[in-house]
């Protein structure tokens, strides 16, 4: 038989660091080393062995039925059960013998066993390698099994690797679930803390709903004893009538028995003083007194029947004090319900307010937590051109947003005059057609106050010519006209650098709006021409024509200009334009003051003001659309919806301008626009979302009241 050829396993190659039981960590080195030197020690034992374990290159015969006896366990050699399973091996029967190559093979084991020192709990792939070194003599041993087996061990070696692998892929996750179970237990916690503090506060609040009842209860309580005791007044007073009663009619009895006593006594005393026969008097007074007796049998039959009866008027009276008790009952227990239903309105209020509460506070901390501190605008006052005072200039009137703006210019302007030359943007269609130029093109540093100079002067004449040409073609042919066809190019890129800068800027930044195409020309032209017709009424009115009219003409012209202005926008233009609470109507104001520019072509307050009521009232003008609308932003739209929506919102609007506002919303021209009932309307649909921008493009206003009835 050949000799057992020593070979390294796969498996003991395949990790480079073991961990010990106690935590402790093999260098590979130290393994590496161990196993080369178990390989030497291997091959010099396979050469031994290989001339020990075959007698003439055949194996020992040993009984099978003895193979269940004899075959060694996995035990560590040290252990008791492995003495105890030794000693049971020298006692079997000496007529059953084990081969000779069996028994060298569990001697080879349980020497490289005590070796390893299995008791301390090394490490498993050493642990594996004196199994794994047998196993490799049986390969090489049996020639005619060797295939079979090497694909046993080689399909045992594979799972191994694999599970080792699955192993150390888990490891991570372990302390990840440690990581997530810590985060749970701290929210977990966190949420604890908030219902302790929300069933604290909710017992709070209990605590006073139930003063607060108990409160009404004394109230109730209260109110019904003072009912209690009007009733027993009401008592006493109708006993006390009725004792009057009953004590007037005896009075009245007893004062008509005297005066028949008296009758009857005169008529006694003086018998002839009627000249009436004695008999007929007699039968006449025997008849008296049958009609008294019977009288007084009807008075009394009257006080058994209406006895208890009361007096009209004290029932009356009677009635009418009820009436007003039962009507002040009605009206506490009226009360009583209302404040019951604000009660219940105010716990209600209570709780959203509450949840905005503590909503607000935790969007404070985390403002608190991520904004940063408010800057100190002083700060610029060295470093901005002019020195303080022209800071002060700049920064009066404007928050820190608009401070940031300035800021940005003052830097930008800076930058901007360095510069000599620009880069061109090229040719593509993104580009707009003033723009589009390849190379270096000349920065022609003019100063902020020739730039809007130039933009009034392009304004000029746009307004002068038919606009038949769109704005930026007609804004470079007026560059052209005005500097030369080779220096247009230059003034184009250096305008649109300066515009582009001076966003605080009104003329700058209106221009640059409708040269981008962010804002139709008519909306300036619009809002110059609603300028100048409030200019010519104030004009009319100043009879003098001294340039000054009165607070009550100034708020008469704006309330005929402005006929769909409420009283609060009339009183902030009023404000803007120099009235305070305190002024009278009969105060006088230079209305020529209001119209003028400063030499940046900036606005006074009063023009401003209108401009921004502009802006404010367009957006509450496209915000009652889309509410009339009824759809999200992303739903589309067809052409006759939103001409209903408009004339629900706007019943004044004229065919003229409702179809320019369709024109602007779904980009048709006007000329084109299907009438009300055309089969076409119904095709021609778009984005709520991209009709209400492209209405803020345009010029776009309230013409009549929304309660007003449209016009036949």
């Amino acid at each position: 038989m050949a000799s057992p050829k020593p070979r390294c396993s796969s498996f003991a190659t395949t990790s480079r660091t073991h961990m010990r039981p106690s935590g402790e960590t093999i260098d590979d080195s130290f393994v590496t080393e161990t196993k080369n030197t178990q390989n030497r020690k291997l091959s010099q034992k396979r050469k031994t062995l290989s001339c020990q374990f075959s007698i003439g290159d055949q194996l020992s015969p040993w009984p099978t039925y003895t193979s269940a006896q004899t075959i060694l366990h996995n035990r560590k050699p040290c252990s008791y059960d492995y003495r105890k399973r030794a000693g049971s091996w020298l006692k079997q029967p000496l007529g059953i013998t084990k081969p000779r190559y069996l028994e060298q093979l569990e001697n080879y084991l349980r020497k490289e066993l005590l070796l390893l020192d299995l008791s301390t709990d090394s490490t498993q792939e050493l642990r594996l390698q004196p199994y794994r070194e047998i196993f490799e003599f049986f390969i090489e041993d049996f020639k005619t099994y060797k295939p079979l087996l090497s694909s046993i061990k080689n399909a045992y070696e594979v799972m191994l690797a694999h599970q080792r692998e699955k192993i150390r892929a888990l490891e991570p996750l372990k302390a990840k679930l440690v990581t997530v179970n810590e985060d749970c237990n701290e929210r977990i916690l966190a949420m604890r803390a908030e219902e302790r503090y929300e069933i604290s506060m909710l017992k709070r609040e209990k605590m006073n709903l139930l003063k607060l009842i108990d409160k009404k209860n004394k109230e109730k309580i209260s109110l019904q004893s003072e009912v209690s005791k009007l009733r027993k007044n009401l008592a006493e007073e109708y006993l006390r009538y009725l004792s009057e009663r009953d004590a007037r009619k005896i009075l009245i009895a007893d004062l008509n028995e005297l005066r028949y006593q008296r009758e009857d006594r005169s008529l006694a005393q003086s018998p002839g003083i009627w000249g009436e026969d004695p008999v007929k008097l007699t039968l006449a007074l025997k008849m008296a007194r049958q009609d008294l007796t019977r009288t007084q049998m009807e008075l009394n039959t009257m006080k058994a029947n209406f006895g208890d009866v009361v007096p009209r008027r004290d029932f009356e009276m009677q009635e009418k004090t009820n009436k007003e008790l039962q009507e002040q009952l009605d009206s506490l227990r009226g009360d009583y319900e209302e404040v019951c239903k604000e009660h219940e309105i105010l716990l209600q209020l209570h709780m959203t307010t509450l949840k905005e509460r503590d909503q607000f506070h935790s969007e404070l901390q985390e403002i608190q937590r991520t904004s940063t501190p408010r800057p100190d605008w002083s700060k610029c006052e060295d470093v901005v051109a002019g020195g303080p005072d022209r800071w002060q200039m700049l920064a009066e009137g404007k928050n820190s947003d608009q401070l940031v703006d300035v800021l940005l210019e003052e830097i930008g302007e800076g930058l901007l005059r360095e510069k000599d030359f620009f880069p061109g943007l090229g040719y593509g269609e993104a580009i707009p057609p003033f723009l589009r130029f390849d190379g270096l093109v000349e920065n022609k540093k003019p100063t902020k106050k020739d730039v809007i100079n130039l933009l009034k002067d392009a304004w000029k004449q746009r307004l002068v010519e038919e606009q038949k040409e769109k704005f930026p073609d007609f804004f470079f042919s007026f560059l052209e006209h005005r500097f030369g066809p080779g220096e247009a190019m230059a003034w184009a890129y250096t305008i649109f650098e300066n515009i582009k800068l001076f966003r605080s800027n009104e003329v700058m930044s209106q221009f640059y709006a409708v040269l981008m195409g962010k804002r139709s020309e008519s909306v300036y032209i619009k809002q110059k021409e609603t300028v100048a017709q409030l200019l010519k009424e104030m004009t009319n009115a100043d009879s003098q024509n001294e340039g000054l009219i009165t607070m009550e003409n100034l708020s008469t012209v704006l309330k005929s200009t402005f006929p769909f202005k409420k009283e609060e926008k009339i009183l902030e233009l009023m404000e803007a334009g120099g009235w305070h609470p305190n002024s009278s109507n009969a105060d006088l104001i230079n209305y020529r003051l209001l119209f003028i520019e400063d030499e940046e072509g900036q606005s006074m307050p009063f023009v401003q003001k209108l401009w921004e009521q502009y802006v404010d009232e367009k957006d509450e003008y496209l915000q009652e659309l889309k509410q009339e609308l009824g759809l999200e932003l992303h739903d589309e739209v067809t052409l006759p919806k939103v001409r209903e929506a408009l004339m629900n919102i706007d019943p004044s609007l004229d065919k003229q301008t409702l179809n320019g506002y369709l024109s602007g919303a779904f980009q048709v021209p006007r000329t084109e626009v299907p009438e009300k009932g055309e089969e076409k309307e119904d095709g021609i649909v778009v984005q709520v979302k991209i009709a209400l921008e492209r209405l803020q493009m345009t010029d776009i206003r309230r013409m009549g009241s929304r309660e007003q009835e449209p016009a036949s």
